[in-house]
């Protein structure tokens, strides 16, 4: 019993991710909200665009605020008007 040993291990597997992965229609995603609001602990809430926006919130009444924003923030973005454009 004098072989050599096999050494057994797992191949990794090579993936791309894109950045702007676009749907069939050509959209992409150019803005994130991310809400966290663990049982017990303090809401947060982070709202990111490409356009440069990057904004943080802590506490229920400021999280509530951002989300809000953020949805109105749809309706001033200039990389939005953009690509609303683009597809018209």
């Amino acid at each position: 019993m004098g072989g050599a040993r096999k050494v057994v291990g797992r191949k990794a597997v090579h993936s791309a991710v894109r950045p702007h992965q676009q749907t069939g229609d050509g959209r992409y995603p150019i803005a994130w909200l991310t809400i966290t609001a663990p049982r017990g602990a303090t809401p947060t809430a982070t709202s990111i665009c490409l356009c440069g926006r990057n904004l943080f919130a802590a506490g229920h009444h400021k999280a509530l605020a951002l989300i809000e924003d953020h949805t109105d923030h749809k309706a001033r973005c200039p990389l939005r008007a953009d690509q609303e454009g683009a597809a018209a």
